[in-house]
């Protein structure tokens, strides 16, 4: 029975790993993100506003600082013409029910984009974190993909006129000169609509006369999205946050980039994302061609980590052109993509596909979207997310009990022929095939399996791994609160004490001394307490099982999210509760087996023989 037991639970942790590295492997939140032997930096990114509303001048450029080496501008690249009018720095706020962006005339570029609905610390999520650096968001860059993303070409400071066409729509325009002597007109028109986080960016470059196309170092253009998408972040740990690459083309395809080369897309997919644990960055270019490439890397001023998108025109033999692009910036989550895909939103799109960047992924997927419907199924009944989990835990015990009673009855049985069992092996304990032998025909006379013991406990364990998965990454359990001023989010560690300073603990690295993991130790050497059977009490090795396990599950879950250990300790109680009402039942049980059992057979002594005389 001992062995039995230990081998269920090492099979389970075998298994658990195992699923979790395939997962990892197969389905990655991203793994170039926090390449080993470097140090990551540990500070929290703060949004920057730009810098005329933090009180010093903006530097009057519209191209993304990358942070390399400026290089001196290419002659053939366009430029501003010499009798140029001045262009006061500007700012412009669009704000809707969903959104405030903040945009600036110095490149057309936008600086701040905050999610007024969904909450970061002490003000609204953040979509662009520019960290202390001077880059903006959708700059456009004369150039080609490697101009702009390697060897940073230069250009001159140049601010833009400002068109406020209507309270959610403005455009942005300039005035350039070729090298060969031609001008045109760059247009970047942004254009929002009330109730969405989808945008449109409209860039329109027009030579009229003077222009026979246009052609700067192999491209029209390169729009650049970076540096990083929100939320702030301490650091990518694949857990707490991640960031994901994807592109879409009829199917999802997952994009693995590297740190050191970017990774250029050559197939013009439907569209490109760059995904977070809740957020996300999806861009749909409506062009004739593109290229894109998604570059990342460690730290720069203010932010641990980089991730940027970019897409370049190609050259053009036309004398204007005009691309159009649809941007979402927003929550990951169904509720607000699948309206791209159904058609009711205020630019008719439809079929779209970008609903799959909120798609579950993962050989469990299944079952974690079963466990999400339940869960979203209570919320509705009680709205409150920590009642819906207590609720989704008792239909999880009640569906399992078939198992748990079937195993419980097969640890009884078990108990009942280990008599015999150590009868064979002490008979064959010299031979060893011979006693496998031996037991296996007994199991077979008697109708026993031996693993049917373990089956119950190795079935739970999808159910657990979907769970993680569901309260890791479930967008509505993003801030759910279950008890004030204790458990504020569901999908995070909760904290009864932060520790002052950012101060962390020697070797363990805590930041906060929490409850919930105490509970969840309390609980499962409760639990241990009271499932164990009488012939484990004086076993070593059960006895670090019931003890140790605990102890050391304690610091492998410190800093789960809470949902996750809410679920596992009202599983510990429930299991309990049910356990005392079978232990009732099979004690009954095993009085009636006992019962029933025949005696064996007394056979009386005969009569002695007398001892004839000789």
């Amino acid at each position: 029975m001992e062995k039995r037991t230990i081998l269920a639970v090492v099979l389970s942790m075998v298994i658990m790993l195992g699923f979790f590295f395939l997962q990892d492997y197969l389905f990655p939140p991203n793994r170039n993100i926090e390449p080993q032997g470097t140090a990551t930096s540990q500070e929290t990114v703060e949004p920057q506003a730009p810098a005329e509303v933090r009180g010093s001048p903006v530097p009057e450029t519209g191209e993304l600082v990358l942070g390399l080496p400026q290089e001196e501008e290419p002659r053939d690249l366009p430029r501003l013409p010499e009798a140029d009018e001045f262009i006061p720095l500007e700012t412009v706020t669009i704000e809707t029910d969903f959104i405030k962006v903040l945009l600036t005339n110095a490149g057309g570029n936008v600086v701040s984009f905050q999610l007024k609905r969904h909450q970061d610390g002490n003000g609204p999520v953040e979509m662009i974190l520019t960290g202390n650096g001077e880059s903006q968001a959708f700059a456009v860059a004369f150039g080609n993909q490697e101009d702009v993303i390697s060897k940073r070409v230069k250009s001159e400071e140049r601010n833009f006129r400002v068109r406020r066409v209507s309270d959610l729509i403005v455009e942005f325009s300039r005035d350039f000169m070729s090298s060969q002597g031609g001008y045109f007109t760059m247009v970047k028109r942004y254009e929002f609509k009330p109730s969405e986080y989808m945008f449109e960016l409209t860039i329109t470059m027009d030579g009229g006369r003077s222009m026979s196309g246009f052609n700067f170092r192999g491209a029209s253009y390169t729009l650049i999205f970076g540096p990083q998408i929100g939320p702030r972040f301490v650091k990518l740990d694949q857990r707490s946050e991640y960031r994901n690459y994807m592109t879409y083309r009829g199917k999802v395809k997952n994009e693995k980039v590297g740190e050191k080369e970017p990774l250029l897309i050559s197939n013009q997919p439907s569209w490109a994302a760059i995904t977070g644990k809740y957020f996300t960055l999806i861009a749909m270019p409506y062009t004739s061609q593109f290229d894109l490439a998604f570059s990342t890397s460690r730290a720069e001023s203010g932010i641990p980590n980089t991730s940027r998108l970019f897409i370049t025109r190609p050259a053009s033999g036309g004398s204007r052109i005009e691309d159009k692009y649809h941007f979402y910036l927003g929550p990951k989550n169904q509720e607000n993509l699948n309206i791209y895909q159904r058609g009711d939103n205020g630019f008719k799109l439809r079929e779209t596909g970008i609903i799959e960047v909120a798609a579950t992924k993962g050989f469990l997927s299944p079952v974690e979207n079963v466990l999400k419907w339940f869960l979203i199924l209570f919320h509705r009944m009680v709205p409150n997310y920590g009642i819906a989990i207590i609720f989704l835990t008792i239909l999880v015990k009640i569906i399992m009990f078939p198992l748990t009673k079937k195993g419980s009855e097969s640890t009884i049985r078990m108990q009942a022929l280990a008599p015999k069992i150590k009868e064979i092996q002490a008979k064959f304990k010299d031979n060893p095939q011979k006693m496998n032998a031996e037991v296996a025909a007994f199991y077979k006379k008697e109708g026993y399996n031996p693993l049917s013991g373990c089956l119950p406990m190795l079935l739970q364990l999808p159910i657990f791994i979907a769970m993680y998965n569901l309260f890791n990454n479930h967008f509505d359990l993003r801030g759910a609160m279950f008890i004030p001023g204790w458990i504020p989010d569901l999908s995070v560690a909760e904290a009864i004490y932060n520790f002052p300073n950012d101060y962390k603990l020697p070797l363990l690295g805590w930041t906060a001394l929490r409850l919930l993991p105490f509970l969840y130790v309390g609980s499962q050497l409760l639990y241990g307490k009271v499932t164990q059977t009488p012939d484990q009490k004086g076993n070593t090795q059960m006895k670090f099982m019931l003890y140790a396990m605990p102890v050391i599950f304690f610091f492998i879950l410190y800093d789960m999210p809470s949902g996750l250990l809410l679920y596992w300790i009202m599983s510990n109680v429930l299991t309990m509760v049910q356990q005392v009402g079978l232990n009732k039942y099979l004690a009954r049980k095993k009085a009636a087996m006992a019962v029933e059992e025949p005696p064996p057979p007394v056979i009386a002594p005969g009569p002695k023989k007398k001892k004839k005389n000789k």
